[in-house]
């Protein structure tokens, strides 16, 4: 089993110890993203004046339309991939009949 990493980062202004089993730099880009994101939402008119829970659910908000703006771009990009993988096969599949043509050409030819 692998071991735990922990390391302390600081979040929105106070220490955290997190933990998981991914490298130390991973979580410290997590708590990076997470600061960068209390920032962006901090410089937003009025947030300073909502109370806490408010604060926490728009964060909550902003990071759940993170991901979800990511998941539809990770699978459009996956129809892309799928869409030129077929395009790909067509066209190794193109190619050997046009080199199996050639080919008989050559071989009446001789």
């Amino acid at each position: 089993m692998d071991n735990k990493n922990y390391v302390d980062v600081l979040i929105g202004g106070k220490i955290y110890t997190l933990g998981g089993l991914e490298e130390e730099s991973y979580l410290h880009q997590v708590a990076a993203y997470l600061n960068d994101k209390i920032q962006q939402i901090s410089r937003t008119e009025g947030y300073s004046r909502l109370p806490d829970d408010y604060r926490n659910l728009t964060l909550n908000l902003n990071l759940a339309d993170d991901y979800f703006k990511e998941r539809e771009h990770n699978r459009v990009l996956a129809a892309q991939k799928d869409e030129l993988e077929k395009e790909v096969y067509r066209l190794r599949a193109e190619l050997v009949t046009k080199r199996v043509k050639k080919g008989k050409q050559n071989d009446q030819e001789s």
